[in-house]
């Protein structure tokens, strides 16, 4: 899955994140397919089951299925057309997410070879809490941070000071 940029950063502040805001054990739903991470949240001691592939902005029945205590969304909500939806849809009452911020100095993430590895929403955080609210969720948390890069350039450089990612923990009103 990583092919040699494995995300040893943003992994361990979306641990640290999660540990702190709903301690293990718990029962979560991650939405998205398993990764290292789903593995490395069951070596922290929860259990985890994950969405299998399918389509949120199509098929939320997963969601309506569910009796997770808490529901993980790490790094999802950019992929979907329609985020909305699949926040307002959520059983569970914790939500813990993150998503990638919007970056003023780079485009939206997009691969030419992978349809379902493309960014259609680059949140700012503003608009990332609007988001939560208009769908019935209240921020407890939230923590950002950055992901400088081993490269040479002005871009490179803004990214040891620009937040790159935002997490929000969440209770449903």
């Amino acid at each position: 899955m990583y092919e040699g940029t494995f995300p040893n950063k943003r992994y361990k502040h979306t641990l640290e994140f999660l540990q702190e805001t709903a301690p293990s054990p718990a029962n979560i739903l991650d939405l998205g397919v398993r990764n290292p991470f789903s593995e490395l949240m069951e070596k922290s001691g929860y259990t985890v089951s994950n969405t299998t592939g399918e389509d949120l902005d199509f098929d939320r029945e997963v969601l309506k299925a569910s009796n997770a205590d808490i529901v993980t969304a790490f790094e999802i909500f950019e992929h979907l057309l329609a985020p909305f939806n699949v926040l307002q849809e959520i059983k569970a009452k914790k939500l813990i997410a993150t998503v990638p911020l919007k970056l003023w100095f780079s485009p939206a993430y997009r691969s030419k070879t992978d349809m379902w590895d493309r960014h259609f929403h680059e949140f700012e955080d503003w608009q990332f809490d609007w988001l939560l609210e208009k769908t019935g969720w209240q921020i407890k948390k939230r923590h950002k941070w950055t992901n400088p890069v081993k490269k040479i350039g002005l871009r490179p450089l803004l990214r040891n000071f620009t937040p790159r990612y935002y997490a929000v923990y969440a209770e449903r009103k």
